[in-house]
């Protein structure tokens, strides 16, 4: 019994060990990553609709091929890009390099791109808060974000165009990848709706995909007003700036995606109560969000929420994400009498919608 219970204990260090690793050079990925985007590598494959070998990658995107090959080992390690044998003309087999479904979310201007979020975390300021996350946790209100600029993360995007537009074209490509899983899935929920007002909509892309695939809809944008008067124009879309905590533009129903995490309970509670006086007794909001303690299907995206509650934790005062009951207790303090949960396959959103 001794001997086996020591030899268990040695293989659990071992694990250990190994495991350690992990945590100590988790920033490599992300660098990697970045890297990669910086470089246009998936790009470069893609332009040529065939494997690229090392050298004409190194060329295409002008890299020293001895520290591309690294780093493409490294990346195609992590099935980000996939490597295949080539032998052309009797020569040295050389390593070839194809996109997979992940490293084509790395191309800029894709439908499908998740590059400009990619971006937006990798960047310094967004980084800078997470060398203080034990001073925030210990605080207990002391934003890391504030203490790492000086301003909560909407004052500094305010008063720094480049970083707001970084933030505002990472939202827009998640709204496209967003918007395109609801509209997928949740149809339904527009049908009978001639108006939706999108509350923290940003640059308007959310709505601007909502339209074109619902034509009969009328889709208001809603945001800080330097945020909708730098929104472009698009048919069937008006930009609106102004303040959601003070009051929402009226409509059939209102739209939140990716907002109320940013907020405390007593935020959301107030930003809820205007979204109800803005569509009524009759309509109804819908809320694009993660929902955290879910099993089945989704149970697989469950680490994906519970990052991102540390990254409401590191960047934003009061913002968390939320299980079905603390959703449950937002919604019905802002007065609202049912909602229901609409789970949406392969994305760590689901639909939430409340009625009043």
């Amino acid at each position: 019994m001794y001997a086996s219970s020591s030899s268990t204990e040695a293989e659990a260090e071992a694990e250990a060990e190994k495991n350690i690793y992990k945590y100590i050079f988790g920033f490599v990925e992300m660098a990697v990553v970045k890297c990669a985007i910086e470089l246009n590598i998936a790009e470069a494959i893609e332009s040529h609709h065939t494997c690229l070998t090392l050298s004409q990658l190194s060329s295409a995107v002008n890299c020293d091929p001895s520290m591309l090959h690294r780093i493409m080992r490294f990346l195609t390690r992590r099935n980000i890009f996939k490597q295949v044998s080539t032998t052309r003309d009797g020569a040295q087999p050389e390593p070839a390099y194809v996109n997979t479904p992940l490293s084509r979310l790395l191309i800029k201007k894709s439908e499908a791109s998740m590059a400009a979020f990619v971006m937006l975390e990798c960047s310094p300021v967004m980084l800078a808060p997470w060398q203080n996350l034990s001073g925030r946790v210990r605080a207990n209100g002391t934003s890391s974000f504030e203490k790492a600029h000086g301003k909560d993360v909407w004052g500094y995007a305010e008063a720094n165009a480049e970083h707001r537009e970084l933030i505002n074209e990472a939202m827009a490509c998640d709204a496209r990848r967003g918007m395109r899983e609801i509209v997928e899935h949740c149809r339904e929920a527009f049908e009978g709706v001639r108006s939706v007002v999108d509350v923290g909509g940003g640059n308007g892309t959310a709505m601007r995909m909502l339209v074109r695939a619902c034509p009969w809809l009328r889709g208001i944008n809603f945001d800080l007003p330097h945020v909708a008067a730098a929104a472009p124009n698009c048919d069937g879309v008006e930009h609106v700036g102004g303040d959601m905590f003070v009051s929402v533009p009226k409509a059939d129903a209102a739209f939140l995606m990716w907002v109320l995490h940013d907020w405390g309970d007593e935020e959301c509670i107030e930003i809820l109560k205007k979204c109800r006086e803005a569509v009524g007794e009759k309509g109804k909001v819908m809320i694009a969000e993660a929902v955290i303690e879910e099993a089945g299907e989704k149970e697989k995206l469950k680490e994906v929420g519970l990052m991102l509650d540390m990254v409401m934790m590191a960047h934003t005062s009061v913002g968390k994400e939320r299980t079905v009951s603390e959703w449950e207790y937002v919604i019905r303090e802002a007065g609202f009498s049912a909602f229901s949960v609409r789970h949406i396959p392969s994305s760590v959103k689901s639909l939430i919608m409340a009625f009043p």
